[in-house]
């Protein structure tokens, strides 16, 4: 090996990018990490999720099958780049960056190793490190004894500030626009990517549009039909609409991380009367829902109210999943604050600053009257004395059987 193949280095190139957040918000978030930190006699803290080092650098990173990192201290900042990605983290991380190379597998530990020198205490992920990376870490850093920061740091992002809240209103009329695009180019024949396509182009253009500089990646539609329609994460297929089908379409612009959700039922063309009972008992569930959710309610309380409606109509039985969860740093392959979800089991109080979902969905199988899956998701933030629905895309059989549906 020659002397000029680095192990860990520093590759900055060219200046920081455009972030939504200001420089005191990204120290909020630090010194929130660095306060937690004092308290429990943890000297250093070793993120490793996508959220996490998103949230509290400004950097998303693909991993590709390489590892990446955060490292936080008292005093500095750090997030861990493969060379792969040259100055990319660097622009976009708040503090510092350093790029470990391919030249040896055990570089990241390298990197790693570095910036915890002298540590005795170090927080990491235990929700997101698996055994064998616990294991390597510990051969890495022999003496030094892990902590969790998983339940910690989540707890630190379910309170939205008023930056993220700005920026979770631009991305959830960014999904309206979206939802628009879409239900013009519904049609009887059309295959289920071209609608993809159509909203997900929409919303593309629109966070081009809307800042300085952005990175454009994940965004995405769902957008299924007929049976595709059973499960709310069923992927686009091939598949053509036909008149008289249930549709289902969710639309998710991601900005700088945060992604925003909206998804509507509607028909093509026609809704028979089975079809539009169900949707009518699933709307009233969602209209119910969005009134229960206020500072002060518990998850749990809500949860178990939107079932006793459905109990009353006998479709418990068909409910997919819970009625919704919380919104922020999240994509579909990362971030999850499980702290506050509407399920039977979790505890949480809302609290003003947090932005949740109400999504209760039914799915009736093929061969009973009304076949299909049902769902409306609109994202509401919890206020001081109520919540604030900021989803604006129009709900319902008025709204949302397409008339102009006709052939392809």
């Amino acid at each position: 090996m020659t002397h000029d193949m680095l192990h860990v280095t520093e590759w900055h190139n060219g200046e920081k990018d455009h972030s939504p957040f200001s420089d005191a918000e990204m120290t909020r978030r630090q010194t929130a990490v660095r306060d937690w930190m004092a308290r429990n006699a943890v000297d250093a803290a070793l993120f490793t999720s996508h959220h996490c080092i998103n949230y509290y650098s400004g950097w998303l990173y693909c991993a590709f099958g390489r590892k990446y990192g955060m490292v936080l201290t008292q005093t500095a900042s750090t997030t861990i780049s493969a060379g792969v990605d040259g100055g990319q983290a660097w622009r976009r991380s708040f503090g510092g960056n350093v790029t470990y190379t391919d030249w040896r597998r055990d570089n990241f530990y390298r990197a790693v190793r570095q910036l915890t020198a002298g540590v005795k205490r170090l927080a990491i992920e235990f929700d997101t490190v698996s055994l064998d990376y616990r294991r390597l870490l510990e051969a890495a850093l022999p003496g030094v004894e892990m902590v969790d920061i998983s339940l910690p740091s989540m707890w630190m992002r379910t309170v939205k500030s008023p930056e993220e809240i700005a920026l979770i209103r631009k991305g959830a009329a960014i999904s309206d626009r979206g939802a628009a695009a879409a239900v013009a180019c519904i049609r009887d024949g059309v295959p289920e990517y071209e609608v993809a396509i159509a909203a997900t182009n929409a919303m593309i253009r629109d966070i081009a549009a809307a800042f300085p500089f952005v990175e454009l990646m994940d965004t995405w539609t769902w957008f299924q039909s007929g049976i595709n329609t059973d499960g709310a994460h069923n992927p686009v297929t091939n598949k053509r609409v036909a008149r008289g089908d249930i549709l289902s379409l969710n639309c998710f612009p991601m900005l700088f991380g945060y992604c925003t959700g909206l998804a509507r039922t509607l028909f093509c063309g026609h809704a028979d009367d089975a079809s539009l009972d169900i949707w009518q008992k699933n709307l009233a569930v969602h209209r119910r829902g969005l009134d229960l959710i206020r500072p002060g309610a518990r998850c749990n309380e809500i949860a178990a109210e939107l079932n006793d409606l459905y109990r009353g109509w006998g479709l418990l039985r068909h409910r997919s999943f819970g009625y919704g969860h919380s919104f922020g740093v999240l994509g579909h392959y990362y971030g999850r604050e499980a702290a506050v979800e509407l399920r039977e089991d979790v505890l949480t109080e809302l609290q003003p600053g947090m932005v949740v979902s109400m999504e209760p969905m039914v799915m009736l199988p093929k061969g009973i009257a009304g076949a299909g899956g049902y769902r409306e998701h609109d994202i509401l933030i919890v206020t001081e004395d109520g919540a604030e629905n900021i989803s604006r895309f129009p709900v319902g059989p008025e709204h949302n059987i397409i008339p102009h549906a006709g052939r392809a």
